[in-house]
């Protein structure tokens, strides 16, 4: 069982969040997902057809997160939050990557709903994970480049265990380490708001969009809430 907790610091800095964390067991990556591709197949023909686009920055749901950014330092124009890239970069091709099934589902449902989306191998992560500020000394490796190592600054906001860091600047960028992969049976999958009064609703509707995608090649799926009124969550 892994426990995610966010520290009051970052409760009380940010007080009307709200994160989901959708886990899913004995995955099985390798065979097909008709749904995803389905999903990825419309939301592609939707932009084409210009009955859709992606949030942008100018959409309150982006501007939060930019806003956010800033109070911890980063330049959010230079680096962006997960869905703002995403959308970006979806607008500019027109197709979403193919990475993986799974990874492929939470890319899906965040430029769809504006919200950003991670995930983590549970098998790779150890002990806790924490959602806190760093204070400088952690570690971290970022997807895709496994012999560069990066060093949060002092007061960003991180997803870490008792390793390392598993996302820079709130949802920035995931670890290599606990990358999501074919192979990956038991993982965990955050989507976020910071306005959870106004957009949960949004991100409850996401939740379970990605539940049923991920539910046909699982054994389990469950839905768990995380805020600052309900810091701490076991998965």
């Amino acid at each position: 069982m892994t426990t995610f907790h966010i520290t009051p610091a970052v409760a009380d800095a940010f007080p009307d969040t709200l994160i989901t964390v959708v886990t899913a067991t004995c995955l099985r990556g390798r065979e097909p997902w008709p749904d995803t591709t389905a999903a990825l197949e419309d939301l592609e023909q939707q932009l084409a057809d210009g009955t859709w686009q992606p949030a942008d920055e100018s959409d309150p749901r982006i501007e939060a997160w930019h806003t956010a950014y800033r109070s911890f330092g980063t330049n959010p124009r230079r680096i962006r939050p997960s869905v703002d890239a995403l959308g970006r970069r979806f607008t500019k091709k027109g197709s979403l990557p193919r990475i993986n099934p799974a990874v492929d589902s939470y890319n899906t449902v965040s430029v769809r709903h504006g919200l950003p989306a991670g995930a983590f191998d549970l098998d790779h992560v150890t002990g806790d994970v924490l959602i806190r500020h760093a204070d400088g000394t952690e570690s971290f490796t970022p997807l895709g480049e496994p012999d560069t190592i990066e060093h949060p600054k002092p007061g960003e906001i991180i997803y870490a265990d008792a390793t390392g860091v598993l996302t820079r600047h709130w949802n920035h960028r995931d670890a290599h380490r606990t990358r999501v992969t074919e192979d990956s049976h038991r993982v965990a999958f955050a989507l976020e708001t910071l306005h959870g009064t106004r957009d949960g609703h949004l991100l409850k509707t996401a939740a379970i969009e990605l539940q049923n995608l991920l539910a046909p090649h699982a054994e389990q799926t469950a839905i768990h809430y995380l805020s600052p009124t309900h810091p701490t969550i076991d998965v």
